[in-house]
C-alpha cells in the first residue's frame, strides 16, 4: 500500500507536466499592436512612470499580487534539512494553495546560502518586483534572524508561515477552545512542548492576547526552559521562568493547555491524567501527533483535542492562515504583517466558527451536522467564507495600523465580525 502511494504521488507530480505549477498571460497578444504593447516601444512608458514613482509598479505590473514563496531548504515538513531544491515541490504546493484558495500568484524561489547574510541579501535584493515574502521550512533559530532582518530592510510584508501561519490558527482555536470550557486565557496554564519557530510564535501571540508569561511552561528536549539553565539561545532565554519543575511530566500537572508542536508519542496518558480539569490538548506533531486522540479520548472524557491531521476533528491547518492574510495584506499594499494584522485574523477566524455551518461545506465534509463546540473550534478549508471574514479583518487592521498605502478595498464588504 505504501509503495502504491508512493507511485501516485510521484504520477501526480511528473503528469501529464511535471511540477504544479505555472505562468499564464493575462493580456492579450495575437496581433503587431497587443505586442508592440506588450513589449518594445509600448513597454516603455510604464518604465518611465515607475522610474519616476516606485508605487506606480502596482498599478503596471502584477507586483501587487504577488508574492515570492522563498526557502533554503534547512527544515522541510518532517523530512528536515534536504536542500534548497529538494525543497522545490513543497513550495510550489504553497503556491498552489496561495491560488486556490485567495488567488494570489507566486514565484518559489529556492536559495542556496549556508551563511544567513548570505541568504538575507539574497532575498533583499531580489524583493522590489514582489507585493510580499512568504518565508517557508527554514531551521530556528536561524528563522528567526532571516525574518527580522527583512522586516527591517523591505517595505513589503515579510512572513514566515511556519512560526506567524500556524500561531495564528493555533491562537484561534485556543481561543475558542477556552470559551467552550468557561476559562480564560489570562488565567490559563499553559505547555508548550517544542521551542522552535512554531512554539516561540504562537507563545509570542498567545502573550499579545492576554497569556501570562508566568503561566508558560515551554520544553523543549532538555526539559523546561527554567532561568537555571544556561544552554538557552536569546530567542529561548523569552521564556524562560523561575520553577524547580523540570520535565514535561512535571509541567504537565495542573495544566490547562498542552500545545505540541514537536514530535510523536511525546504524551503519556500519566501526563495527559495530571492536567486539570476540561483540558486542552493540540497535539501537532505531523503525522503522528504527540498524543493520539483515541487514546487522549479514554484518558478523559472531558478533553479538548486538536491535531494536525485531517482525519479528525479540528485540524490545526495553516491553509486557514497564509492565503487570507496575503489577500488582505495585497490587497491594501501593505508594508508589512504586524501584530494588529495577525491579531485581527485570529479573531476573524474565531468568529467564523461561531457562524452556521452551510450546507455545502456540510457536503463537502461528508457531515450531517457542525456547530460550534468541542470538535468545531476552527474552520474548515474548504469553507468559501474565509474569504469574508479574514481579509476585510486584515486589511482594516493593516489601515488602522498605519501599514496600508491606500484605502479599505471598494470591493470589499467589511468583515461581519467587524
Amino acid at each position: 500500500m505504501f509503495d502504491d502511494l508512493k507511485k501516485e504521488s510521484l504520477d501526480y507530480h511528473e503528469f501529464p507536466t511535471p511540477g504544479k505549477i505555472a505562468t499564464h498571460v493575462t493580456k492579450p497578444c495575437t496581433t503587431q499592436q497587443e505586442l508592440s504593447m506588450a513589449y518594445t516601444p509600448g513597454v516603455a512608458e510604464p518604465v518611465r512612470a515607475i522610474e519616476k514613482n516606485p508605487d506606480d509598479a502596482f498599478r503596471f505590473t502584477s507586483k501587487g499580487n504577488l508574492v515570492a514563496v522563498i526557502t533554503d531548504g534547512t527544515a522541510v515538513l518532517g523530512l528536515g534539512n534536504v536542500g534548497a531544491l529538494a525543497g522545490k515541490p513543497v513550495m510550489e504546493g504553497k503556491a498552489v494553495l496561495f491560488k486556490r484558495f485567495a488567488d494570489v500568484d507566486v514565484y518559489d524561489i529556492e536559495v542556496e546560502a549556508e551563511k544567513t547574510e548570505d541568504f538575507i541579501n539574497t532575498v533583499a535584493r531580489i524583493a522590489s518586483g514582489f507585493g510580499g515574502i512568504n518565508l517557508e521550512d527554514i531551521a530556528a533559530p536561524r528563522c528567526f534572524e532571516i525574518e527580522q532582518a527583512l522586516i527591517e530592510k523591505l517595505d513589503i510584508p515579510v512572513f514566515h508561515d511556519d512560526q506567524h501561519g500556524t500561531a495564528i490558527i493555533i491562537c484561534a482555536g485556543l481561543l475558542n477552545a477556552l470559551e467552550i470550557k468557561g476559562k480564560a486565557l489570562k488565567d490559563a496554564r499553559i505547555v508548550c512542548l517544542g521551542a522552535g519557530a512554531a512554539g516561540i510564535a504562537s507563545m509570542r501571540l498567545l502573550k499579545a492576547l492576554g497569556a501570562r508569561a508566568d503561566n508558560i511552561f515551554m520544553v523543549d528536549r532538555k526539559g523546561i526552559l527554567s532561568t537555571s539553565r544556561s544552554n538557552l539561545n536569546r530567542y529561548k532565554q523569552e521564556f524562560a521562568v523561575d520553577t524547580e519543575r523540570k520535565t514535561l511530566a512535571d509541567a504537565m500537572r495542573g495544566a490547562d493547555v498542552f500545545i505540541g508542536v514537536s514530535g510523536p508519542g511525546l504524551v503519556t496518558e500519566a501526563m495527559l491524567a495530571s492536567m486539570a480539569d476540561k483540558p486542552i490538548v493540540f497535539a501537532l506533531s505531523n503525522p503522528d501527533p504527540e498524543i493520539s486522540p483515541v487514546l487522549a479520548h479514554k484518558v478523559r472524557d472531558d478533553i479538548i483535542m486538536a491535531t494536525g491531521r485531517s482525519d479528525y476533528p479540528n485540524q490545526v491547518n495553516n491553509v486557514l492562515g497564509f492565503p487570507f492574510i496575503f489577500r488582505g495584506a495585497l490587497d491594501v499594499r501593505a508594508r508589512a504583517i504586524n501584530d494588529a494584522m495577525q491579531i485581527a485574523a485570529v479573531e476573524g477566524l474565531r468568529a467564523l466558527t461561531h457562524e452556521p455551518v452551510p450546507a455545502e461545506i456540510l457536503e463537502a465534509y461528508r457531515k450531517d451536522h457542525m456547530e460550534f463546540g468541542p470538535d468545531y473550534i476552527i474552520p474548515k478549508p474548504f469553507d468559501p467564507r474565509l474569504m469574508d471574514f479574514v481579509p476585510p479583518a486584515v486589511a482594516q487592521a493593516a489601515i488602522d495600523s498605519g501599514v496600508a498605502r491606500c484605502g479599505f478595498p471598494k470591493h470589499y464588504k467589511p468583515a461581519p465580525h467587524l
